[in-house]
């Protein structure tokens, strides 16, 4: 499933291409993933412009001048792919892409523009989805009354972060670090990317995390979320750009899929346990279980 890097790598393309454009069509092969009655498209998505993309934790949020907002989730397979005069922006002939044409099998989603470009909505498992809603409306969705702070906000405090915490003293680290409703959109790589570099073997329990190991969590949690979105994201195997390319982050993991290897660190072995019911990359000397 792509992680916040990802989908803010993917938001950050899309408001470079597609704010300012106007749309004329927009269609779907799947009700689920497109669950809106033509009556709402054709007054609200069709002839509306593109004035603003956000995202908030894991969910895209497509903002349309007829105050109408598409909220998109990729969920595990999604993926939003803009393609103007039938090559990716910036990305020359479409044999440069990771993805072929589109549309293609996968593609549940097409919106066209009025120059003729087309964002797609791919989606392999179908449990994504594009919703048109009124902007206003938004914030009550369910999931976004539950969501925790994003961490990268300047204004987000190591102490604020360990705060987050406090209820969760009897759950392992990582689960609470997976825990959406405590921080929003961090997930299984950076989660083991951020106890790595925290020393914090991920099933230790919140409550014997020492403040000092909360503040360098934090640090790491923002550090190793930022590197990612300077490489365009990780390279998961489904995540794709808005241009329809991969990121480089996993050439700079120091532990997620590196089981076998050397700890950069200690030069041990890195193993592979399971935490939190997800594959858990972990140096079994630099984070030791109940430290």
């Amino acid at each position: 499933m792509p992680e916040l890097p990802e989908v803010e790598t993917v938001k950050r393309g899309l408001d470079k291409l597609i704010v300012g454009r106007a749309v004329v069509s927009a269609s779907s092969d799947n009700a689920k993933s497109f669950p809106n009655s033509l009556a709402d498209v054709k007054a609200f998505l069709v002839g509306a412009s593109v004035t603003s993309v956000r995202r908030r934790a894991k969910v895209l949020m497509i903002d349309l001048s007829s105050g109408y907002t598409l909220v998109v989730h990729l969920k595990m397979t999604g993926q939003l792919v803009f393609v103007e005069d039938f090559s990716r922006f910036g990305a020359g002939h479409p044999s440069d892409s990771l993805i072929g044409n589109l549309p293609d099998k996968s593609t549940r989603v097409t919106i066209e523009f009025s120059d003729g470009s087309h964002l797609y909505f791919n989606d392999q498992r179908k449990f994504g989805w594009v919703r048109l809603m009124p902007t206003v409306e938004v914030p009550n969705i369910d999931f976004m009354k539950r969501v925790g702070p994003e961490p990268l906000e300047a204004d987000f405090t190591a102490a604020q972060f360990a705060d987050r915490f406090k209820r969760r003293a009897r759950t392992t680290i990582k689960a609470a670090l997976l825990d959406q409703s405590v921080i929003a959109g961090v997930g299984n790589i950076y989660a083991d990317e951020s106890l790595w570099g925290a020393k914090i073997h991920p099933s230790r329990l919140v409550g014997s995390i020492t403040s000092a190991e909360f503040k360098k969590l934090y640090t790491e949690v923002r550090a190793v979320m930022n590197l990612s979105i300077d490489k365009g994201g990780s390279t998961n195997r489904n995540y794709v750009n808005a241009e329809g390319k991969r990121g480089s982050y996993m050439d700079f993991a120091r532990v997620f899929r590196r089981e076998g290897l050397e700890c950069p660190r200690c030069g041990t072995e890195i193993i592979k346990i399971r935490v939190a019911g997800r594959g858990t990359h972990i140096c079994p000397v630099c984070q030791i279980a109940g430290n």
